[in-house]
């Protein structure tokens, strides 16, 4: 590994004025700083930024810690975040939690080992105690993603579930729909999730309209598992014309099994997902889903990363609006 020291052997400086001219501090002539960037580029050194963050305690660091970089509602956001971040030299570090508590808290551990300057995490975990306590502990600013029926950290911005739920069960009860049914997974470890679920329940009930309730704790959120799941909704009898996925990637798995067995949808069987992560893959059949800007989102954490790095008061709680997008399965 490249050292401070031997860029400064090459450029026969002290090491001394070597961490001054990378740093961009310091009186250095103009010749001098020459030097030492062409020695680093030849001998292709890389600054420990850990190092630098410990002995300066400003650490360059923003760690971000969600379910799955697979979902690409995460991806939207970590796309935007990074873009705008970049511009003031803040780099990136991402983990997943997989949903899963004990992985959160091992994550969530490893990340503030690495000091960084803030951490992004994803709600809707049912976090363990100790992630609590280390996320109150530690000092480092903790912005909440995602969850905002449940607000946490200094920063918090995301969507409301609960209020997904009820947008769902309000558009099945304007097209007067009578056999609904719900399909999901891992909702005992998806918080967020469960609320959209249990609400649409709920608002479907009070209309007087029953729900068949599918889901899989073993299953992934996958399009598969659409499949699979709307493939026992079938095999089991049950009669439906509304069917409400956990997410359009399940919606869409589930399309495919009905379109197969020959219903028209939407004539026969109505198909709403959430989360709006179909609109770019669609080609014929456009997805009804309920919806929030990802890309939106990660704006605003960048900005309240931003904004708190220069000392100013980032907003606390920010509610992302959701959308009801029309498609042709409604």
């Amino acid at each position: 590994m490249v050292t401070l020291a031997d860029v400064a052997r090459l450029a026969k400086v002290s090491t001394m004025t070597v961490s001054k001219v990378l740093r961009g501090t310091g009186a250095i002539s103009d010749q001098t700083k020459t030097r030492v960037f062409e020695a680093a580029e030849e001998l292709g050194y890389v600054p420990n930024r850990l190092a630098g963050s410990l002995s300066t305690r400003k650490s360059m660091l923003v760690a971000v810690l969600i379910p799955s970089i697979a979902d690409t509602i995460y991806a939207e956001i970590i796309s935007s975040l990074h873009s705008l971040l970049d511009q003031a030299s803040l780099s990136i570090f991402i983990a997943e939690s997989q949903m899963d508590p004990q992985v959160e808290e091992r994550q969530v551990q490893e990340l503030l080992s690495l000091r960084p300057a803030f951490l992004v995490r994803s709600g809707g975990i049912a976090s363990t105690k100790r992630t609590k306590a280390l996320l109150h502990r530690f000092g480092v600013p903790h912005i909440q993603i995602w969850d905002g029926d449940d607000p946490q950290g200094q920063v918090n911005v995301g969507p409301s579930h609960i209020e997904a739920g009820k947008i769902a069960a309000d558009h099945f009860v304007k097209l007067g729909l009578r056999k609904v049914a719900y399909i999901g997974a891992e909702t005992q470890l998806d918080l967020c999730a469960s609320r959209r679920m249990e609400r649409f329940v709920k608002e479907m009930n009070s209309a007087g309209v029953d729900v068949n309730v599918l889901t899989d704790p073993d299953l992934p959120r996958q399009a598969e598992s659409g499949e699979l799941l709307t493939q026992r909704l079938l095999k089991g009898g049950s009669q439906v014309d509304g069917i409400f996925f956990l997410n359009d990637a399940m919606a869409i798995g589930g399309l495919r099994v009905l379109l197969n067995a020959g219903y028209r949808v939407p004539d026969e069987v109505r198909v709403l997902g959430f989360n709006g992560t179909s609109r770019e893959q669609t080609i014929t059949t456009r997805l009804t889903t309920i919806s929030t800007d990802g890309r939106h989102l990660g704006r605003i954490v960048a900005t309240a990363i931003l904004d708190s790095a220069a000392g100013k008061n980032a907003e606390s709680h920010t509610l992302c609006p959701l959308t009801l997008d029309p498609g042709n399965t409604t």
